[in-house]
């Protein structure tokens, strides 16, 4: 289940730095949890996908990651992002 050409443009767009940004932790991260959400939904109707389950802990994981790395990099950033993004922390 990835991404749709579309879907990645209007992320880049939204939270790039530039209209070809793709590299950015916050475009990463906005895509990261857009893959999130998509997964979260599907494994509600298929409860005994245990492959696409580690996928999504994989990305959980990365997300985390790169949020840590805003954190250190920009606080004001990562507060403005989450609240964006509508995450907990």
């Amino acid at each position: 289940m990835p991404l749709s050409k579309t879907e990645k443009e209007t992320i880049v767009q939204e939270y790039g730095r530039a209209p070809d940004d793709t590299g950015s932790p916050e475009v990463q991260i906005a895509m990261l949890t857009t893959r999130i959400n998509q997964l979260t939904e599907h494994l509600k109707a298929h409860k005994h996908d245990e492959h696409s389950r580690r996928g999504l802990l994989k990305m959980v994981g990365q997300r985390r990651r790169h949020l840590i790395y805003i954190s250190r990099k920009d606080p004001d950033g990562y507060k403005e992002l989450l609240q964006r993004l509508g995450l907990r922390r």
